[in-house]
């Protein structure tokens, strides 16, 4: 049985408003997702599936998120929708679609809601984004933020490093998770910056904060699906803790595979069309 039918047909989504009130309580399970079968198998255990940005570096192989474009994050949203049915669906908007203007904000954000259906969208960034959260969100579009480590921000930070280590450091980014949530943000990722700091966030903001990197207290955890499901064998972030091995188990299967097909033990009767079955010729005799 697939994970799919276990779904019943009249279960309701994840919706904005449930997950800010489980500031506190529950934890929110959060992963990426990028395709509908992926979807489908993860839609029944988890609250949120964030079509991130990342899909750029574990799709596509670009080295960051930068040249992510917003088509292709709509047709992956799109691709998501389809193959979920209870989770929230928060989808990144790319570099270089909101910076610009909070009118560009709205005109992007509400294009990927129009045209994939999802519940959210979600943007990087502290104080300086606020108003741009402010203007989505008073014209209905709900928002997740981002702060601390920023992928879409790497040149600028010099690379994905830890943040929040000195007192400086620390306190813009605790301005930063303020900033957005008092301008409206549901809830906010927190990437990649020290455990008591993030421990201080999580316990001081109003919203959700939902760590990658970060602390076993946030209200919430996220990370890219194919990094917990071991499908990248020689790679491995610090924050990553893998519950499978797939990457090695697709390793074997196409081996045996290449192996069979090299000997021609595939493919065996059972898998051509036309073929005579022996025993049944025998029985008819």
């Amino acid at each position: 049985m697939s994970t799919q039918a276990k779904i019943p047909a009249n279960m309701a989504r994840q919706t904005v408003p449930a997950l800010q009130a489980r500031k506190g309580g529950e934890p929110i399970v959060v992963l990426t997702a990028y395709t509908t079968p992926m979807a489908q198998l993860l839609d029944a255990h988890v609250d949120i599936l964030l079509v991130g940005d990342s899909l750029g570096m574990v799709l596509y192989g670009f080295d960051s998120t930068l040249p992510v474009s917003l088509d292709m994050m709509i047709q992956h949203g799109a691709a998501v929708m389809r193959g979920a049915h209870q989770a929230a669906i928060v989808i990144d908007m790319p570099f270089g679609s909101y910076q610009e203007s909070e009118q560009q904000a709205f005109r992007n954000a509400a294009r990927i809601m129009k045209e994939t259906g999802c519940q959210a969208v979600k943007l990087e960034g502290g104080r300086d984004l606020a108003g741009s959260v402010d203007f989505l969100v008073k014209r209905g579009i709900p928002v997740m933020g981002h702060v601390g480590l920023l992928p879409q921000s790497v040149n600028r930070l010099g690379g994905y490093k830890a943040r929040g280590k000195s007192a400086d450091e620390a306190q813009n980014i605790l301005d930063d998770a303020k900033a957005i949530a008092d301008a409206g943000a549901f809830s906010i990722v927190l990437e990649g910056v020290v455990e008591s700091l993030a421990d201080k966030i999580a316990h001081e903001i109003a919203v959700p904060i939902i760590g990658i990197g970060a602390s076993s207290r946030c209200d919430g955890q996220v990370l890219v699906a194919e990094d917990m499901l071991g499908l990248f064998t020689s790679f491995k972030p610090r924050f990553v803790k893998k519950y499978a091995e797939l990457g090695y188990e697709i390793e074997k299967a196409v081996a045996h595979y290449a192996a069979e097909v090299r000997s021609r033990h595939f493919p065996g009767s059972d898998h051509v069309f036309g073929a005579i079955d022996s025993k049944k010729q025998n029985s008819n005799k």
